[in-house]
């Protein structure tokens, strides 16, 4: 069982270490957070060990449970793989891509293992439906959440839409081409809705849109292949998967039949997978000590969650050279 400790008792941190004393393949050690007043809160309502510095808490454990801002991801990574220890880290990996890399090369240079906290991997609609995603040509996602003033010190890139863009960039086999967006602040100093358009070598494109100002709470996407419609509702966990076939020359009287301008006939019917409930903050833990003691890539590798951050930021500079040009 591999040791582990959390760095960071935040709201999500509290999370994590609830799921770490549950998990049957962590032994938790205890936490640390310099805001001592917070240590000692979490330290009463829940008992976790509070550690009264960073140094002492990686020490003593396996893994380092990386969920502190975004900020302070790459000094905390450091220090922790610096002493051979494995880092698990929240979204996004860095700040920046500069950061992320030196993360990337730390973690080779001592042989240590690294994943990213992208969670939507996890999410059982998604995993549901994951192996039926083949070669999407046209990808929409709308990821839109209802105002809440605790996440706007951070862009909403940053915040929402990069939970899509690391879901795109795993199932679409190709390099970015090129990136078009656009967004507006309404209420932020940063943009609070933001669209963008990526074109990938392939051919592929995908539109996404991400809003912390909406009515409503709403994360979806839909993949589009040549004769597959997939859809996977992150926030309600369902998919409906469509898929069309040649029709047969005599088609029961039930059967839902398309013909195109060439008179060419194709079936319609539906693959809808069950969607097996789980907490995809403890699986994708678990999956972390999967990938230490069998030694194999993590499910979310340093460079997916780099290459993520690295499209982010593309967006974001879309924006400053919109500003600059007006």
């Amino acid at each position: 069982m591999l040791t582990a400790g959390v760095l960071g008792a935040g709201h999500l941190g509290k999370i994590h270490l609830k799921l770490l004393n549950q998990s049957d393949k962590y032994n938790l050690v205890g936490f640390y957070d310099p805001d001592k007043k917070t240590a000692d809160k979490t330290s009463k309502d829940f008992g976790f060990t509070s550690f009264d510095s960073i140094e002492k808490l990686i020490d003593a454990v396996d893994v380092v449970d990386i969920v502190t801002p975004t900020l302070s991801h790459f000094e905390c990574a450091k220090l922790a793989i610096s002493k051979g220890k494995h880092v698990f880290i929240e979204k996004p990996i860095a700040k920046t891509v500069a950061e992320a890399e030196g993360i990337i090369k730390l973690a080779q240079d001592k042989n240590v293992k690294g994943q990213v906290g992208h969670v939507e991997r996890f999410n059982p609609a998604f995993t549901a439906v994951r192996d039926k995603i083949e070669h999407p040509m046209f990808i929409e996602a709308h990821r839109l959440a209802e105002f809440n003033p605790r996440g706007t010190d951070v862009p909403v890139v940053l915040d929402l839409m990069i939970h899509d863009l690391d879901i795109i960039l795993s199932v679409v086999q190709s390099k970015v081409k090129s990136i078009h967006a656009s967004g507006v602040s309404v209420i932020s100093e940063t943009p609070d809705i933001t669209n963008a358009r990526i074109e990938f070598e392939n051919g592929c494109v995908a539109n996404l849109t991400a809003s912390r100002i909406s009515l409503k709470n709403m994360r979806k996407a839909r993949f589009f292949q040549r004769d597959a419609y997939i859809s996977v509702d992150f926030l309600e966990k369902s998919c409906e998967v469509v898929k069309m076939k040649d029709a047969p020359k005599n088609p029961d009287d039930f059967a839902l039949i398309l013909q195109n301008a060439e008179g060419v006939k194709k079936q319609i019917y539906f693959d809808n997978p069950s969607v097996i409930p789980n907490n995809a903050i403890l699986d994708e833990l678990n999956a972390f000590a999967d990938a230490i003691t069998n030694n194999t890539t993590p499910v979310v590798s340093l460079e997916q969650g780099t290459n993520a951050l690295r499209v982010a930021l593309q967006i974001m500079d879309c924006f400053k050279n919109i500003n600059t040009s007006s």
